[in-house]
């Protein structure tokens, strides 16, 4: 027989081998934490979604008379019927929209740069003057717009003594809906410009000036890109309520103005056709998350999602 012989002292094998260390339990304080967020999700976006879906599949009990109610079927030719007829009034909301948050942005973006970097101890005085519209109601807010912008305003007198008003008028035409849009939403867009832009240091932004870079070069090499997510979130803030509002269209727009919202007002209110108004609801939803989620793919910043 052989065996084997060890130095004196030396560790055996079962001595030397490190011993696995045991599975570690995780933590429930994570899931604990999540669960009222989900359970709100949940309760008040998941479920009454799918009420949503579902009511857009129903049929009238009686064709000839829908104030009958409606019944559970699996309709989907509502969807088409949606698309057909309501195709161009989405195209124009998600027009009105999309200028309404590029106007946001031209116009946020500087005062929010201001407000984080410049503007010292007046900091918080100016961050109160930007929250202090919600103080009123949006109804009340855009009731002001149309006061402002009717024919008789002075906004439009000085616009027709300029000849910058081709219709002379502004109120009951697309201006005065991206206009209110823009006012409207405003707010939610500076805030997320100023946190993003506040959190850059400042270093950096001097370190352009050292390497005698320009002061737009600085701003749009260094600046703009740290300050991209912040762009990403006001723009989004904007677009998505921008894109279903019907207030602004209402009041300040005249027919040929309507936007999506305005339609589903109609047929839910006054029309009272229930499948109708959930799939153009419904269609709206899957249309923005379509156009968000390129829109933050393309931006390359697919964190946000």
């Amino acid at each position: 027989m052989s065996a084997t012989l060890t130095a004196p002292g030396a560790p055996t094998n079962a001595a030397s081998s490190p011993e696995p260390n045991p599975p570690k339990k995780r933590s429930k304080l994570p899931y604990l934490l999540l669960a009222p967020g989900m359970i709100w999700l949940a309760v008040f976006f998941v479920i009454p979604l799918g009420f949503m879906f579902a009511t857009s599949l129903q049929v009238p009990i009686n064709p000839d008379n829908p104030d009958k109610g409606y019944k559970p079927a699996l309709h989907l030719h509502t969807y088409f019927d949606a698309i057909s007829q309501y195709w161009q009034i989405y195209l124009r909301s998600f027009a009105y929209a999309g200028l309404a948050t590029l106007i946001g942005l031209c116009l946020a973006y500087p005062l929010a740069y201001f407000i984080a970097q410049r503007a010292g101890k007046w900091r918080y005085v100016m961050l109160v003057l930007v929250v202090a519209p919600f103080f009123a109601s949006f109804l009340l807010r855009t009731y002001a717009w149309e006061s402002l912008l009717s024919d008789n305003s002075w906004v439009v007198k000085i616009g027709n003594f300029l000849h910058l008003l081709p219709q002379g008028r502004i109120l009951s035409t697309p201006i005065a809906v991206i206009f209110g849009l823009t006012y409207n939403f405003l707010p939610f867009v500076i805030l997320p410009l100023y946190a993003s832009i506040e959190r850059i240091d400042p270093r950096l932004i001097e370190a352009t000036s050292d390497l005698y870079a320009k002061p737009f070069t600085g701003w749009r090499k260094v600046t703009l890109p740290l300050s991209g997510p912040g762009v990403i979130s006001a723009a989004l803030l904007c677009f998505i309520p921008a894109s279903g509002d019907f207030i602004n269209a209402r009041l300040l727009g005249s027919i040929n103005d309507r936007m999506i919202g305005n339609a589903i007002d109609q047929q839910f209110n006054n029309v009272r056709d229930y499948p109708t108004a959930a799939a153009l609801s419904f269609l709206l939803m899957a249309v923005i998350m379509v156009i968000v989620t390129i829109y933050i793919r393309s931006a390359g910043t697919e964190d946000l999602l």
